[in-house]
């Protein structure tokens, strides 16, 4: 049955918005406190404070859905909470209450005497099978100061409290956006510090559409190259690039649930393989400079590392993935007479100039491409040496800016902890010899 499951989900059959046995989901727990990423099977689990829950309920439910910890005669479980409840719980009928609130916490001490429910009684409540929502509502009727808190502190000291004895789990479905804001806010590192709001960027300025042929130099985990996969739809080739021998790790791209025929179009191929015969056997910096550094024997060795945090943990390989294939023949001979229609580079620990005078050539004439890199420098350094060999036009480098705000009744403002920089991105055209400008 899971096989005739899996065949299903490959060849595009099932709901995409449902969640199927065998399907990566990003869980989001306490809203943000906790984030990992889990295929669904009947015997994954998930440990949420010192409990151990099976994930077999979140098979078949919808993503966005929420569920929250029990405990039954058979021990925890996942049970999953309806929107009216979610509701009362997140404050939502207290925003116009805010604006007639008059009260003030001046008078409160904070002195651990206000609570008269113990923690003996909160484990015998447990015992006897008492849910995470009654000993929060338990608490608070034993709370002496609850009822002259604000209303703003009330519902702050509410979902404090249901965050320890009631966590809330959200199914949300993986995609570019929540992968990139999930491992930006977790494992920065691993993706080059890339924020979604330069991911999406980055795609614009690589034209990233159907039937596009796209060159991918994705040494972020693959999450460039799972970006472009997903905007393409299974409708043009996104090629990974390498230096060397090895492919570059293309991990996080099993996280995205793509059909057969999406996964199809995820190939692979050296730069050696990519250059025209006349180039490749003159070319030699690129791999040099690799040689000689160990660079991509150190990123394949950190990449492909188990990681320890909880953001790619239950994450097992599935026979049905086969994205990163060799690229074929025909299509190689292809790219090779008529270039590529982009060209997207995402190389931090490369040098950007030694990447780009070997891939740009790559390109089609008049074919965008983008460089991405955490720091500023390297790409000014590259967009120097662009300009004075005459490669390319409309070079910018570009940074964007992301600043969320929170929007409440009578307290309105940026939140408090934000990213300084998403990182920068190097565009341009690739020229022909004729539309370069004259000495």
């Amino acid at each position: 049955m899971s096989s005739k499951n899996s065949d299903e989900t490959l060849s595009g059959n099932r709901n995409p918005r449902i969640t199927w046995e065998g399907c990566s989901v990003l869980l989001d727990i306490n809203d943000g406190d906790r984030v990992l990423f889990s295929r669904l099977n009947g015997g994954a689990k998930i440990k949420i404070g010192n409990k151990n829950c099976s994930l077999q309920p979140l098979i078949g439910c919808p993503f966005g859905s929420s569920f929250q910890v029990d405990v039954g005669e058979d021990g925890p479980f996942l049970s999953r909470v309806g929107p009216a409840s979610e509701g009362n719980n997140l404050g939502e009928k207290m925003d116009c209450e805010v604006m007639e609130e008059c009260r003030d916490n001046r008078a409160l001490v904070d002195n651990n005497t206000a609570q008269t429910l113990t923690g003996e009684d909160i484990d015998e409540m447990r015992r006897k099978g008492v849910t995470g929502d009654e000993i929060v509502e338990a608490l608070i009727a034993n709370s002496a100061t609850f009822d002259k808190k604000t209303a703003f502190s009330q519902e702050k000291y509410r979902i404090k409290k249901q965050k320890k004895y009631a966590p809330r789990i959200l199914v949300r479905r993986p995609f570019a956006r929540s992968i990139c804001e999930a491992y930006f806010k977790k494992q920065g590192e691993k993706i080059g510090f890339l924020r979604v709001d330069t991911l999406s960027l980055l795609l614009s300025f690589a034209n990233v559409t159907s039937h596009s042929d796209v060159l991918v130099l994705d040494m972020l985990d693959g999450l460039i190259t799972g970006a472009v996969a997903e905007r393409l739809g299974g409708m043009g080739y996104v090629c990974n690039t390498y230096c060397g021998m090895t492919p570059y790790p293309i991990n996080i791209v099993r996280m995205f649930n793509f059909s057969n025929e999406t996964c199809k179009k995820i190939v692979h191929a050296s730069l050696s393989e990519l250059q025209p015969s006349s180039r490749s056997e003159n070319s030699t910096s690129i791999d040099q400079i690799e040689d000689d550094s160990d660079i991509g024997k150190v990123q394949n060795k950190e990449m492909s590392s188990p990681s320890t945090i909880d953001l790619v943990s239950n994450i097992e390989s599935g026979k049905s993935i086969k994205a990163g294939d060799k690229a074929p023949l025909d299509a190689i001979n292809s790219w090779k007479e008529n270039g590529f229609s982009s060209l997207i580079i995402a190389a931090p620990d490369l040098d950007a100039w030694s990447i780009a005078k070997e891939l740009v050539p790559l390109l089609s004439y008049s074919a965008p491409f983008v460089i991405y890199h955490q720091y500023l420098q390297p790409l000014a350094t590259c967009m120097h040496n662009l300009q004075t060999e005459k490669m390319a036009i409309s070079l910018q480098i570009s940074e964007s800016w992301l600043r969320e705000y929170q929007v409440l009744p009578s307290r309105t403002h940026p939140h408090m902890q934000m990213s300084s920089s998403g990182g920068y991105l190097l565009t341009g055209i690739r020229i022909t010899a004729s539309e370069k400008s004259p000495a």
